[in-house]
């Protein structure tokens, strides 16, 4: 494919520039919700990368925001081994993303929820526009994901903080928090991905693939079995319903 075209997959397109491919989530009418079929098409776009010896993967969203976080369109339809094996493929996601020898960049605008924030947690700069929010409502119904990863990013006491009370913070808090590497409007972003690039440049891909590997988490294991033990708990589904019916009749 010549270098900056975009592809479009569907739920992705991928524009590929010179050592940079920027991912962007595709479905804005869904408020880029995390379906299966989007994590998948995430997991091959950031393995592709990989193959191609990208120095740099930026992700970003179509539409109002990065991501709305787990898709729960078919959550009437969906059984719950189906949510937990659509949940172990998310860890999945964030856990190549979080190891990625490719200095990966999230750009975060909008209101962003759960799943969706894991993704922008789990790349190595973290960019929100000054409008961005972000909120992790999953222990609002038992499911433990990204909770670890978030606390390493801002410490335990901000992380329990947030958490516990299932609150909605904006970009300043989360620069503040260090969660948040830099706040940035859109139009600056091209940029913070020219910046991203040159750092990735400065060492030997060799020499900044260890860098990462060595620096990388040393919990993927017990992630995986943190989440699954919450989504297998018996009544996973009825527990996700009764958040979601909550949260419409508090609006």
């Amino acid at each position: 494919m010549p270098e900056g075209a975009a592809a479009e997959g569907g739920t992705i397109a991928i524009r590929r520039d010179a050592d940079c491919w920027t991912v962007t989530l595709d479905r804005p009418e869904k408020a880029n919700a995390l379906s299966s079929e989007l994590v998948e098409a995430l997991i091959d776009a950031l393995a592709e990368a990989e193959a191609a010896r990208v120095a740099v993967v930026a992700f970003e969203g179509r539409g109002r925001n990065l991501s709305a976080g787990f898709d729960f369109g078919d959550l009437e339809r969906a059984s719950e081994g189906d949510l937990l094996l659509r949940l172990v493929r998310i860890e999945t996601l964030l856990q190549s993303i979080a190891r990625s020898p490719c200095l990966t960049v999230a750009f975060a605008h909008g209101r962003n929820f759960g799943a969706g924030v894991d993704l922008f947690a789990a790349c190595r700069w973290r960019i929100a526009a000054p409008q961005a929010t972000f909120r992790m409502p999953g222990l609002g119904f038992g499911l433990v994901l990204g909770t670890r990863r978030f606390a390493a990013i801002v410490g335990r006491d901000p992380a329990r903080e947030v958490l516990e009370s299932l609150a909605t913070f904006d970009a300043e808090r989360a620069a503040a928090v260090g969660f948040v590497r830099r706040i940035a409007a859109p139009e600056e972003w091209p940029a913070i991905v020219a910046e991203a690039l040159a750092v990735a440049r400065a060492l030997p891909e060799a020499s900044r693939a260890a860098l990462y590997a060595t620096l990388a988490p040393t919990t993927d294991d017990a992630d995986m079995a943190d989440l699954v033990r919450s989504a297998a708990a018996p009544g996973l589904k009825q527990r996700i319903a009764a958040y979601l019916a909550a949260q419409r009749a508090a609006r």
